[in-house]
């Protein structure tokens, strides 16, 4: 069964022209008629408080603002209009440092490059088909850094760190989740 991506918005954030038409190209591909395109992180976010996106796709290095920087401003400024939007980081680094960055700055999905079509579709597939809680904490906003099934570890003793608290329930766990409806 072939996805309809025909009503979602997507924001791309690349300095690099020719990463844009790539993207663009693919994302036609799929079907995606509604996409936004800037070259600046500070203009994007301008455009995020303005538009409603539904997936953003940054680029990790950027200059001035880079894509950690941009992520960060998205999921924390006070006037993010959604934090909990989906952002998928793409990069030319894939090196473990890098990609734990990015994964502790509140990115939903890394992609490494040079991007398939592919890759790109199974990132924004999960994004949409598998969305993960949202954890807050006082150091961390964003994505349930966990992929595992927390039920399916080997330690059950109870130091085991507690999952899925809802926001505002007294727990002694650390992370919270953020219940999100989705529309």
């Amino acid at each position: 069964m072939a996805a309809d991506f025909s009503r979602v918005r997507v924001l791309i954030v690349d300095d690099n022209g020719y990463m844009l038409t790539i993207l663009r190209t693919i994302l036609h591909g799929f079907g995606i008629k509604q996409i936004f395109e800037s070259k600046d992180p500070a203009d994007a976010f301008d455009l995020v408080r303005s538009d409603s996106v539904d997936i953003i796709i940054t680029d990790y290095q950027m200059e001035i603002l880079d894509g950690l920087d941009f992520v960060r401003l998205v999921r924390t400024a006070d006037d993010s209009p959604n934090p909990l939007v989906p952002i998928i980081m793409l990069s030319a680094y894939s090196e473990k440092s890098k990609v734990m960055l990015a994964r502790d700055a509140g990115v939903t999905e890394f992609c490494c490059k040079p991007v398939t079509a592919k890759e790109m579709f199974s990132k924004i597939a999960s994004v949409i088909n598998e969305p993960r809680p949202f954890i807050r904490n006082k150091n961390y906003f964003g994505p349930d850094r966990r992929r595992a099934n927390p039920d399916s570890g080997t330690y059950k003793g109870p130091e085991r760190r507690q999952a899925r608290q809802k926001v505002g329930a007294e727990s002694k766990a650390s992370d919270e989740e953020v219940q999100v409806d989705e529309a």
